[in-house]
C-alpha cells in the first residue's frame, strides 16, 4: 500500500450492507470482492482488480459514503497541523498492526478525509493505473469555500494548482496535482451547489464504457443524477447513487 506522500493511495466505502454494496461495485465497476477477517471489529472487505486491492469497505450504521486515505509522514503531526488549520478529528489516529496508521479527520470546511501512513514492510503490489477499468481517477472536491479549501491542500499536502476553468453560473473549477506534474492534474475543486447540504469529495471510477456501466447502474438498483456528460479531454462521466444512498462517480474514455 505504498503511497508517495500527500496523495490518495486508498478509498473506502461507508455503508449499511456490504453484501448487497459488493454486488452493486462488482457488477458496475468489475471488482471483485475478498473478505477480510474483522478480528474483534467488523469484517473488511478489500475492492480487487485483477487480483490487487483498490478499496475497501465496511458496514458503519447510520454512514453510506465514499471517504479517501491521504498519504502522510506522521499520521500524528498532522492531526495536530489540520485541527490548527480549523480542521476536524473524528476518529483518534489508530494502528491496523502490520498495515497502517491512520486517523479520521474533516477539512475546515467540512468534508471528510483520512490520512494515513504506511507500515514500511507491508507488501506493496503494483496497482493497474489510469484509464484502466477498475482504477480511480479522479477526485473531485465540492466545498463552501473553493480558494480557502485549495488553501489548505495545498498548505497541509502540498498541491498545487494546474489552472482555473471558467463554468459560468457555476463558479470556477480548479483543477490541482498532487506532485506529479501530470498535464490534466489529479483532480478538481469547485464550489458546492445549494442543494448539497455538506463539503464532501466525489471520486471517479473508471469503467469500460460509461453507456454500458449506466445500464448496469440501474439493472443493480443504482441511480444517475447527473450525465452523462462529455468533459475536456474527451472523457464521459456520470455522477451517481448506489442502492444504499452513497454517492459515487463513473469515468470512460468510451461513450
Amino acid at each position: 500500500m505504498f503511497t508517495p506522500k500527500g496523495k490518495f493511495g486508498w478509498y473506502e466505502l461507508m455503508t449499511s450492507d456490504t453484501e448487497a454494496a459488493g454486488k452493486f461495485y462488482s457488477d458496475v465497476v468489475g471488482w471483485t470482492t475478498q473478505t477480510m477477517p474483522g478480528g474483534d471489529g467488523p469484517a473488511y472487505t478489500v475492492f480487487n482488480q485483477g487480483g490487487v486491492g483498490m478499496a475497501g469497505m465496511l458496514t458503519i450504521p447510520g454512514h453510506t459514503a465514499w471517504i479517501g486515505y491521504i498519504s502522510v509522514d506522521d499520521v500524528d503531526a498532522h492531526i495536530e497541523k489540520i485541527v490548527e488549520a480549523g480542521g476536524k478529528l473524528w476518529k483518534p489516529a489508530t494502528d491496523v498492526p502490520g498495515m497502517l496508521r491512520f486517523a479520521v479527520l474533516s477539512d475546515p470546511q467540512g468534508a471528510a478525509i483520512v490520512v494515513f501512513t504506511s507500515n514500511p514492510n507491508m507488501p506493496s503490489p503494483v496497482k493497474p493505473v489510469p484509464p484502466a477499468p477498475g482504477t480511480i481517477g479522479w477526485h473531485e472536491l465540492h466545498t463552501t469555500d473553493m480558494d480557502a479549501g485549495f488553501d489548505f491542500y495545498n498548505k497541509l499536502f502540498g498541491w498545487t494548482k494546474v489552472g482555473d476553468m471558467d463554468m459560468g453560473p457555476m463558479g470556477t473549477y480548479r483543477i490541482f496535482d498532487q506532485g506529479e506534474q501530470k498535464e490534466m492534474g489529479d483532480g478538481g475543486m469547485m464550489t458546492k451547489v445549494p442543494e448539497i447540504p455538506v463539503s464532501h469529495w466525489k471520486f471517479y471510477f473508471h469503467v469500460d464504457s460509461i453507456g454500458a456501466a449506466i445500464e448496469r447502474v440501474k439493472t443493480g438498483g443504482g441511480t444517475v443524477l447527473i450525465g452523462p456528460h462529455q468533459v475536456p479531454g474527451g472523457s464521459w462521466i456520470i455522477q451517481g447513487q448506489d442502492p444504499l444512498g452513497a454517492m459515487f462517480s463513473l469515468v470512460s474514455d468510451k461513450e
